[in-house]
């Protein structure tokens, strides 16, 4: 019996809680799923799954065993995929990543594809999430993160700042008027974030900062959604320009309050460790540095 695939199989039945869809999954038959996992079961000596006509779920043993083989089958990936550089200089192996989901779609969606390009024997799994990762629970290579400032108990290397604009559709203009200050945001409908600045935008001239309380009946945790509620005319978002600037250029938003500016963040990759970094690493981050320099979404 092949263990590893054995494993493989267990694992996936498990995760799924279907025989059917692990074979679909890993493109075999249901008899050959079912087998696998009967070997698993006389191998250890142990019944892993409880079966019924509606469900598959673990038993004790089974639990024990999930743990066991899901770290094995990680330090089996990492030998096999271990990213190091061939002797003809061509990088190897799988990346993690992780990063917003505005900027992976807006940016770094189409940045992984150039980079792959260059390096066709490369693979990336990139996690696009609004939520905080444990970078080593989860294996994660590179985080993306935009922020005011990086977390200190990880390294971080800038690749660009993030600018913010406050845009709104042509038709909400039309129909609710033009802000000419910061003051006039209060009477308008703003679509704000959930995990910040939700009631409260900070804007700043000439040394001069407003602090504005907004109000609205829409928010969100993620910049694309409100992006897509602005251009339906909802009210008045606040959204990084590279997420922004494509829809101000076509007509299809308008940039509001021009010499008003707003916090600029950063946008850094975040790593655990300078000690053993992959070729392929070290290769990605020169590769953003470049393409990232003097934000060139900001133009």
């Amino acid at each position: 019996m092949d263990r590893l695939t054995a494993m493989r199989v267990f694992v996936e039945v498990a995760t799924s809680g279907s025989f059917s869809a692990t074979a679909d999954k890993l493109e075999m038959s249901r008899a050959m799923v079912t087998r696998y996992v009967g070997e698993m079961e006389q191998w250890l000596q142990a019944r892993l799954l409880q079966r019924t006509t509606r469900s598959v779920t673990l038993t004790d043993a089974g639990e024990q065993a999930l743990r066991r083989c899901q770290q094995m089958l990680a330090l089996v990936e990492d030998i096999e995929e271990e990213t190091t550089a061939t002797s003809e200089g061509e990088l190897r192996g799988q990346l993690r990543l992780t990063c917003s989901v505005s900027f992976a779609y807006a940016q770094l969606g189409a940045a992984i594809a150039d980079f792959l390009a260059l390096h066709p024997q490369l693979k990336i799994d990139l996690d696009a999430s609004e939520g905080s990762l444990n970078l080593v629970e989860r294996r994660i290579d590179l985080a993306i993160r935009i922020s005011s400032g990086p977390d200190p108990m990880l390294i971080a290397r800038p690749l660009a700042h993030c600018d913010s604009v406050l845009v709104a559709s042509p038709a909400y203009l039309a129909k609710h008027g033009m802000p000419h200050l910061p003051a006039d945001l209060e009477r308008h409908r703003c679509l704000s974030y959930a995990n910040f600045g939700k009631s409260v935008w900070e804007l700043s001239q000439g040394g001069r900062t407003e602090r504005v309380a907004v109000s609205g009946h829409f928010s969100a945790n993620e910049a694309t959604t409100l992006l897509r509620a602005a251009l339906a005319g909802a009210g008045i978002a606040l959204q990084p320009t590279y997420l922004a600037n494509p829809h101000i250029a076509s007509g299809e938003l308008q940039a509001l309050l021009p010499g008003w500016e707003l916090p600029v963040m950063a946008i850094n990759a975040l790593y655990t460790s300078r000690r053993h970094q992959s070729p392929a690493v070290r290769a990605l981050l020169d590769f953003l540095v470049e393409r990232f320099e003097g934000a060139p979404w900001s133009l």
